[in-house]
Order: C-alpha cells, then sequence, then structure tokens
C-alpha cells in the first residue's frame, strides 16, 4: 500500500461563501452525495484563495489551521470506501 496522505475532501451543503483551510491540495465535492458534483483535485500552488468551478465556492488557505480543520466548521467530507 502506498504512504501518500489522504488528500482531504471538502462539502458545503450549508451554501458557505467562504471556506477556509488549512491544506493546499484537496478535492471539492460540492454538497453531500447524492447532490455531490464531480469530485474535482484543487491545486493551491504558490496562491492563497482558488474558486471551484463546478460549485463557485471559495477556498482560501489559512496557516494556521491543520489538516481537515476549517471556518467554518463542519464541511469536512470522508469518502464512504468502495
Amino acid at each position: 500500500m502506498a504512504d501518500h496522505p489522504t488528500i482531504p475532501h471538502f462539502q458545503n451543503d450549508a451554501g458557505h461563501a467562504l471556506i477556509e483551510i488549512g491544506v493546499r491540495e484537496f478535492m471539492c465535492v460540492g454538497a453531500t452525495p447524492p447532490f455531490d458534483h464531480p469530485h474535482v483535485f484543487l491545486d493551491l500552488g504558490e496562491d492563497n484563495e482558488i474558486v471551484c468551478p463546478y460549485c463557485s465556492t471559495l477556498y482560501r488557505y489559512n496557516p494556521a489551521l491543520h489538516g481537515t480543520e476549517t471556518r467554518p466548521e463542519g464541511v469536512s467530507f470522508q469518502p464512504r470506501a468502495a
């Protein structure tokens, strides 16, 4: 099994205009399935903000947050194993 860290997934069921995250690479799923959009990989690179091309959620990098911590809380999504 590969020793790669799991890519965090975030969902925006509440329709937040802005979500602060503590990672630079992640997946946006839109809303919780079955109302999700295609799960899209987003990479901030050297930028501090990125907009999901499907749901238009604005994600902002916040170095004070770690892992799946977010502001507002509760937008981390745990994909189910197939």
